[in-house]
């Protein structure tokens, strides 16, 4: 069965105007937060592509408006061109301000559905972060990314790109990393933009897990965020991850959203990132 993602269920008439307004503040807040290497827009279809990081969210297509349905094989075409003079897979990024005859269409093309995520999030007034440690951000990028590579096991190719992409990023930024010694264990980057703060890049080595590495690390990050004025935490984490939901829900991080990638037949969805 397909998962459309173009609506929010069981709303109607002004709630869904609500929940369309709140899920385009965060979209927004997403595309500022985690900015490609480029950007072209399509009516109010938003193409991003990376040539350094193969992240899903760096290259992809994003609708944004849920009647912005208009001549869906040639703009999808014509997106798929840009995709593949960058090596890129198309990729649509479905979330419920995605059109749904968008979904359609793709049904009948084939495309595979894959990667479903949850947008989670938390209020930072209610939120206890009594125990949080008081952690200054790192100003090291260098050392952060080399930290960040080390905890999420990335390919060393891959630290160019992050770096490009976490020195494009303006709105105020926290770069936090926790260490045994001189061993990383646990990272995260937070991004305050205006009242919301969302969270990046969110890991805790798999010799670590379990051991309360990633809680401490997210709470010093929420704290660093509300000093700094934000209001609101969000994160995105793919919804078969059991054990990070398991964690957020448990810091008070409750669903928003959920969107899902669609790619063309025999792509093999292959990229990163959620």
């Amino acid at each position: 069965m397909a998962i459309t993602g173009a609506r929010v269920p069981g709303r109607v008439g002004q709630d869904q105007g609500r929940d369309l307004a709140t899920i385009r503040r965060f979209e927004a807040a997403g595309l500022r937060a985690w900015p490609a290497e480029t950007v072209a827009y399509d009516g109010t279809w938003v193409v991003r592509l990376t040539a350094g990081h193969p992240a899903k969210r760096l290259n992809s297509i994003n609708p944004l408006d849920p009647g912005d349905d208009r001549d869906l094989e040639q703009r999808i075409g014509k997106a798929a061109g840009q995709f593949e003079a960058y090596g890129r897979v198309p990729t649509f990024r479905i979330s419920p301000l995605s059109a749904p005859a968008i979904s359609r269409h793709l049904d009948q093309a084939g495309w595979s559905t894959f990667g479903q995520s949850l947008v989670m999030a938390l209020d930072l007034e209610a939120a206890s972060l009594a125990e949080a440690m008081d952690q200054i951000p790192l100003k090291d990028r260098r050392r952060f990314v080399n930290a960040t590579l080390q905890v999420h096991g990335y390919e060393d190719k891959l630290r160019a790109g992050l770096s490009r992409v976490i020195g494009a990023i303006r709105p105020d930024t926290g770069l936090f990393v926790l260490e045994d010694g001189d061993e990383p264990v646990a990272t995260a980057i937070c991004v305050r933009d205006g009242t919301l703060a969302g969270l990046f890049e969110i890991a805790t080595r798999p010799d670590w897990r379990g051991r309360g590495f990633g809680r401490r690390v997210l709470l010093s990050a929420l704290k660093w965020a509300r000093s700094h004025g934000a209001e609101r935490a969000w994160l995105q984490v793919e919804a078969d991850n059991e054990a990070a939901v398991g964690l957020y829900k448990a810091l008070g991080f409750r669903e928003i959203y959920r969107y899902h990638y669609r790619q063309p037949p025999g792509a093999g969805a292959h990229t990163k990132g959620e």
